[in-house]
This record gives structure tokens, C-alpha cells and sequence, in this order.
């Protein structure tokens, strides 16, 4: 991984929710007793189904918001591994509205408020998907706004759903620093015209997409350093 370089100019930290601040995985992992071998296989088919029902139904024009999306995608891990447990299946959803932050991520967005930016989320998820991760995972106090697509109608990485931050934070294009954990989210924010931070955690390889993140960085610690 590169050195990341500094990044100026900054008035605004805009951070995706699933995969950046909180671990979609973690859902899988409260029961992995239950499911046993397939925790994992589960896990990833689930989340996987989940971003290509998000692309397809854009390119589709036929919009669903992310908590269907979420149950569609369970369904279809479930059915391709032969699960059949509606109990399972509950406490699997209720799950994601309960999902783990990162261990850095409360540490890491105090540093950044305390500097003075301003702090928001720019989600898939619903008002009242984020609002639950936000309060359960004990980030209530520190993102002052969320942004859910819900406000027009098409998922990421639609122009549009990143011009939600520019307008309800009242600053350009430029003095925003957005953090995604998904390359290809980076990838649409940067060409959108987003300062970006790309939390490579996993090790992934760069998307071959238009547009290319400012920095890539192992974790949200590591960010503060490089806003100057």
C-alpha cells in the first residue's frame, strides 16, 4: 500500500455506513452457531446479492429501499443453501439493525469533530436503517447527519446521491472528504468530485473504474493525520 498524501482544503467528513463504519458481517456473526459451516458462505452471498440488487434495480428504474433489498438478498443465500429457518431468517434481519462498528471508528470520529469538521453519513441504507445502526452502535453523539438515497430514489454510485451531501452540508464538492470501504463507492465518489479516502481493510485490489481515491488507508485512524 502507498503512502497516503494530505489531503486540504477539507471542511466535511462523509463516511459511508456498511463495510466502512459498521460490519455488515457481524449480523452472520452473532449466529454463526446456528449456522455452523455456512456462517461464512451465508455471509458473503448475502452481502454480495445485496450491492448487485442495488446496481440492478437502478439500471433496472425499478427502485426498492435497502431494507427489502437486505430480506431479498437473505432469501436468496438461504434458498441457494438450502436453508429453510423463518426464525433464523428474523433474527438474521433484526441483526442488521444491531450491527458492530469498527473497534477504531468511535475514536477516530471523536478526533475528527473535536477538530472541528463537519461529520455525516451518505448511506443505501434507510433513515430508519441508519438512524438504528447509529444509536445501537453508541455513535449517537458524533454524526451530526444522515443521508439516506431514499431522498432521491436510486441507489449509489448515481451522481445524485452523492450531491445530497454537498447540498445538505452547504459546501463544495471539494471540501468534502468521503471514506468508503467499498472501491467502487470510492471509485463513484471521486469521480463525482469528492476528496476520497479509501478504507482498504481487507487488502482489495483497486477498482478499474473512473475515478481514483486521494489516499488509501488501512483504517479510519488513520485519516485525522492527513486532513491538514
Amino acid at each position: 500500500m502507498p503512502q497516503p498524501t494530505a489531503i486540504d482544503g477539507i471542511r466535511a467528513c462523509v463516511f459511508d455506513a456498511y463495510g466502512t463504519l459498521f460490519d455488515v458481517h457481524s449480523a452472520v456473526g452473532k449466529y454463526r452457531h446456528r449456522l455452523g459451516d455456512l456462517a461464512d458462505p451465508v455471509s458473503l452471498l448475502w452481502r454480495t446479492k445485496q450491492l448487485e440488487y442495488t446496481w440492478l434495480r437502478s439500471l433496472m428504474g425499478h427502485h426498492a429501499d435497502f431494507w427489502q433489498v437486505t430480506r431479498d438478498a437473505l432469501d436468496f443465500a438461504f434458498d441457494m443453501h438450502h436453508l429453510k429457518d423463518p426464525e433464523l431468517r428474523k433474527d438474521l434481519i433484526d441483526a442488521y439493525l444491531h450491527l458492530d462498528c469498527y473497534p477504531e471508528v468511535p475514536e477516530a470520529l471523536s478526533t475528527l469533530k473535536a477538530r472541528g469538521f463537519k461529520i455525516a453519513i451518505l448511506s443505501n441504507g434507510t433513515p430508519a436503517m441508519l438512524e438504528a445502526a447509529v444509536t445501537n452502535s453508541g455513535l449517537g453523539g458524533l454524526i451530526e447527519q444522515n443521508f439516506s438515497v431514499e431522498e432521491v430514489g436510486i441507489f449509489k454510485p448515481d451522481p445524485r446521491v452523492y450531491q445530497l451531501a454537498v447540498d445538505g452540508l452547504d459546501v463544495t464538492s471539494g471540501e468534502i472528504v468521503f471514506q468508503s470501504s467499498n472501491a467502487w463507492d470510492a471509485s463513484g465518489a471521486s469521480a463525482f468530485g469528492f476528496k476520497v479516502a479509501w478504507i482498504n481493510r481487507f487488502d482489495q485490489s483497486a477498482e478499474r473504474l473512473p475515478g481514483r481515491p486521494d489516499a488509501e488507508i488501512r483504517n479510519l485512524m488513520e485519516l485525522p493525520p492527513l486532513l491538514t
